[in-house]
């Protein structure tokens, strides 16, 4: 399966997608049980109960869940607040809320509080830079000016109707969302499900080819890398492997060099996990605090490992620190959590 191959289905009757790059698994999403807001969702919460030394308050979300806001000032108990939700949280704990809201589509992004017109640094035509900029000054004149814009890159290959009408659409709720800050906790805009993330967020490059007939994922062999998923051992090059096992305080990454016993064996094997590790983690869904034995390696070649490590983790969307090495030669990281673990999201009775 050469290309770029966006492949729609369901799996134990909830839908799901899958982003097939050259026959390997890159992208994958599958919409959760149950009716709670998904990541993305915006919603109106009321003020609770500050968290201190924590730096935070507790937010009152609809159906009774609770929302962790970090950081903020000046908000006090029983104040309605405008939150969006950033990532998953374990269960029994408050979800991630940020009061800084972002409008997405395909083509634009809206953004309160961040004014500015601006447009994806990926685009590089002048021409087509000048043509995107008319038609943001367009689709934003007369709004609100701490409202900003951002058009992203897949107005690379859009009609120009399809990108002011996107504008104009996001802009409309925008407007309509923040000036509804009175009442009690309201789910406001639902967060995007797994078709819905697919067209907006893996449409650029566009897609050679889109698979949405029933049965595709068994068709095209998505079931069978899905269980690979689900599975702690992830095959390397050249015979080698790696061991990812979430535990509950972090994800354990052991790496293994196999039968190779030339002397670069361990850089190899090493190189290949570091490369393959952010996919991994997305795909799995995990996240927080990471930590890798790598295959012991001389640590003059640990300066070759950060580097390949730091372009891996370059594009991911997950926000990603890495922390660098520990006295007991083990590598850390944290990743942030911004969706559900694979093995929940497919857990079986």
């Amino acid at each position: 399966m050469k290309g770029r191959v966006i492949l729609l289905d369901q799996i134990q009757g909830r839908d799901a997608a899958a982003l097939i790059v050259d026959g390997q698994i890159v992208e994958l999403a599958i919409d959760p049980e149950g009716e709670g807001a998904l990541p993305g969702a915006i919603l109106r919460g009321i003020v609770d109960r500050p968290m201190k030394g924590q730096g935070g308050v507790f937010v009152k979300l609809p159906g009774g869940q609770s929302g962790f806001l970090r950081q903020v000032s000046g908000l006090a108990p029983g104040q309605a607040v405008l939150v969006q939700i950033t990532g998953v949280a374990e269960p029994g704990k408050a979800l991630p809320v940020t009061t800084r809201l972002l409008f997405k589509s395909r083509f634009a992004i809206l953004t309160p509080g961040a004014p500015g017109l601006n447009i994806s640094r990926r685009i590089h035509d002048e021409e087509l830079r000048a043509d995107l900029q008319a038609l943001a000054e367009a689709g934003m004149e007369g709004a609100p000016r701490d409202l900003g814009l951002i058009l992203r890159s897949a107005c690379m290959d859009a009609d120009e109707a399809e990108i002011a009408e996107d504008i104009l659409a996001m802009r409309d709720l925008a407007q309509a969302v923040l000036a509804d800050t009175t009442g009690g906790p309201e789910l406001l805009v639902d967060g995007p499900g797994a078709e819905d993330l697919a067209w907006r967020e893996w449409s650029d490059p566009a897609p050679d080819e889109v698979v949405q007939e029933a049965g595709c994922f068994a068709s095209h062999g998505v079931l069978e890398m899905i269980d690979a998923l689900l599975s702690p051992r992830v095959v390397l090059p050249g015979g080698a492997h790696m061991m990812v096992e979430p535990t509950r305080a972090l994800v354990a990454v052991d790496v293994n060099t196999g039968n190779d016993t030339t002397p670069a064996a361990a850089l190899k094997a090493n190189v290949a996990a570091a490369r393959d590790l952010p996919r991994q983690l997305r795909l799995r869904g995990l996240g927080g605090q990471v930590v890798v034995d790598f295959a012991p390696m001389p640590k003059k070649d640990r300066t070759v490992l950060d580097q390949v490590l730091k372009a891996a983790f370059k594009g991911e969307a997950a926000e990603t620190s890495l922390s660098g090495w520990t006295n007991l030669g083990l590598y850390e990281l944290v990743r942030k959590r911004d969706r559900a673990a694979l093995s929940d999201l497919l857990a079986r009775a």
